[in-house]
């Protein structure tokens, strides 16, 4: 039987370390199955992204600030994480050509080629040449394969595979097990500093009004997060490098943020790194263990500089076990965790099938994003610096274990239309899922327009 969000929201609070009483603020209808699917993944959206706008609140309530009701209706919110927009009335293909699920001699391979680097790596390991082959010699080719010997011959080239498992499969794994082992997420005192001194807020302010974000992320959770927290007032700037390619979902999950460019291989980009963090109060960032450490930008190396700030380490595996350091995307990890081979048997499907949305993706954003705040609240209580760590293998687990729903192979997937809104962006005119979390007194809203990667000056004034 599926959790229920009002018996997960409070699990979620605990985790953070967040006062009670905010508790009786939350307002959550609907029930499990809103998507086509025999997971609860209705209320692993509507679970975190309440506990990300009413943690935001609690902020602005140790601000000074009244506590204000939080509603998140459970349709919506399961339809803001399927991620959907458009620009100019088309909406995108998100997938490369060649990602996806292959049939190999013993079982499936999932390829994840979305990046042409990626793509034409994974190529050349089935010894194929990039530029002339077409998806059909991939699949001739995997057909020769063992499902775990392409996995492995992949990841060890750099780039990105999965075998389809089950269930006890990969608890069987040690990375299941290093898994397993681990918290959803934990928050680490990681350096001593007084509360930072926050801006001034007004009532009629939202509640991260005036905190500064800087979000290092690319792949989908990492921008989610950064999102969330423009969304309930935060100044967000989304600092991509210029020697890095994005994904079409940039578009939507840009909403509300600025968007600059900074090369950290470079003394100067250092220099304007230091200088952005100087006034910063959180530090996201989603690169593989060890990347910007080695640049300077680590979790210590982040809280020597800018004493008192919070750091937010996204990964795909978990930080623990022998894939910590291996490259993922959400529909890799729903492959390697069984939950592609668990959907097909629910569904009866032969081929395996994923989940309707990328919800390890989007519920990890929302984890981010309560989880920044939360430690912003612990640090304006207890000071320090804080490193939150969170992950998409970790949030896999966790809605593996909020149980299955009866009923929801038959569900159709509703119309998104009386959830969209429009605006002007540099990408074109965008439609998207407005925010499903309707703060009482101030209203979240994306302030700014969603604009391409390097459109603002790197600097907050």
């Amino acid at each position: 039987m599926a959790s229920q969000p009002t018996e997960v929201l409070p699990d979620l609070w605990q985790l953070a370390g967040l006062p009670g009483g905010a508790l009786d603020f939350a307002h959550l209808t609907g029930a499990d199955p809103v998507l086509p699917s025999s997971f609860a993944v209705g209320c692993a959206a509507q679970a975190t992204i309440a506990a990300a706008a009413l943690a935001a609140c609690e902020v602005g309530h140790l601000r000074g600030t009244p506590r204000q009701q939080v509603s998140v209706d459970m349709l919506h919110a399961a339809l803001e994480c399927t991620g959907w927009f458009s620009i100019d009335g088309r909406t995108p293909d998100i997938w490369d050509a060649f990602s996806g699920l292959y049939p190999c001699a013993d079982g499936w391979v999932r390829i994840h080629a979305n990046f042409s680097h990626h793509r034409d790596g994974a190529l050349r390991v089935l010894g194929l040449e990039p530029g002339r082959a077409v998806r059909a010699d991939a699949e001739q080719a995997l057909l020769s394969w063992r499902a775990l010997d392409v996995e492995t011959a992949i990841a060890d080239a750099g780039f990105a595979a999965t075998a389809l498992r089950t269930f006890d499969e990969w608890d069987a794994t040690p990375q299941g097990q290093a898994v397993a082992a681990q918290p959803l997420m934990t928050f680490e005192r990681i350096g001593d500093a007084p509360p930072l001194a926050l801006p001034q807020l007004q009532a009629d302010q939202r509640p991260l009004h005036g905190i500064k974000v800087l979000d290092l992320t690319r792949i989908l959770a990492g921008p989610v997060g950064g999102k969330a927290l423009a969304a309930y007032g935060a100044d967000v700037m989304l600092v991509n490098s210029p020697n890095l390619p994005n994904i079409a979902a940039i578009a939507d999950t840009s909403r509300g943020k600025r968007s600059v460019h900074v090369d950290l291989r470079e003394a100067a980009g250092r220099d304007t790194m230091n200088a952005l963090l100087s006034q910063a109060h959180v530090f996201i960032q989603g690169y593989r263990p060890g990347a910007l450490q080695s640049l300077g930008f680590g979790p210590c190396e982040v809280a020597a500089k800018r004493p008192g700030a919070v750091y937010v380490s996204l990964t795909a595996y978990g930080t623990r076990g022998p894939w910590s350091a291996r490259r993922g995307f959400d529909s890799l990890v729903q492959t390697a965790m069984g939950f592609n081979h668990a959907e097909a048997q629910a569904m009866g499907d032969a081929k395996p099938r994923p989940l309707p949305m990328q919800i390890l993706d989007e519920a990890t954003g929302y984890l981010i994003a309560m989880g920044a705040a939360a430690a912003l609240h612990r640090q304006q209580r207890e000071g320090g610096s804080w490193h939150v760590q969170v992950s998409l293998a970790q949030t896999g687990h966790w809605v593996r274990g909020l149980g299955r729903v009866q009923g929801g192979a038959g569900m159709v997937k509703p119309e998104f239309e009386p959830f969209v809104e429009s605006s002007d962006s540099g990408f074109g005119q965008l439609r998207a899922v407005r925010h499903s979390a309707q703060l009482a007194r101030t209203p979240a809203t994306w302030e700014r327009r969603s604009m391409p990667p390097g459109s603002d000056p790197p600097r907050w004034n």
